[in-house]
């Protein structure tokens, strides 16, 4: 019996092999967009190596995009870049309604003085990066 499963062995593998999933379909259902910070919940300062739990407000566009995380980016040791990340579904009508969420991420202090959080909230009419800027100093 032993022999037999190894003789099949190959043959369930090349089988998997052709039976897998088509991937060259180049037709995205959805792509990624940037998720403007409303309002956000800090601490007034931050202890040394301690995780605190900060609160995020967002705006969603519309009815085709869903919330999906943050993209938090290091420049420097205490400067944060901090974005809101959303998926858009492509190919479909959507509302044009606005919908507030609220979110947390977790964040660790690592390093003493004062932290710089950069929050984007959207672009000016010149196109132009908006942020929300919140420093919280790091108490001994």
């Amino acid at each position: 019996m032993k022999t037999f499963l190894w003789k099949m062995l190959p043959a369930l593998a090349l089988l998997l092999l052709f039976s897998s999933c088509d991937i060259s379909n180049d037709d995205a259902s959805f792509h990624f967009v940037t998720v403007p910070v409303q309002a956000v919940d800090m601490p007034e300062s931050f202890t040394l190596n301690e995780t605190y739990t900060i609160g995020v407000t967002l705006l969603i566009p519309n009815g085709c995009t869903s919330f999906e995380g943050f993209d938090v980016t290091s420049e420097g040791e205490t400067i944060r870049r901090v974005i809101g990340i959303g998926t858009e579904r492509d190919n479909i009508a959507c509302t044009e309604a606005i919908e507030v969420v609220d979110s947390s991420f977790e964040f660790l202090c690592l390093y003493s003085g004062t932290y710089l959080f950069k929050f984007w909230t959207g672009q000016n009419e010149a196109g132009e990066p908006q942020f929300l800027e919140i420093e919280v100093p790091v108490t001994p």
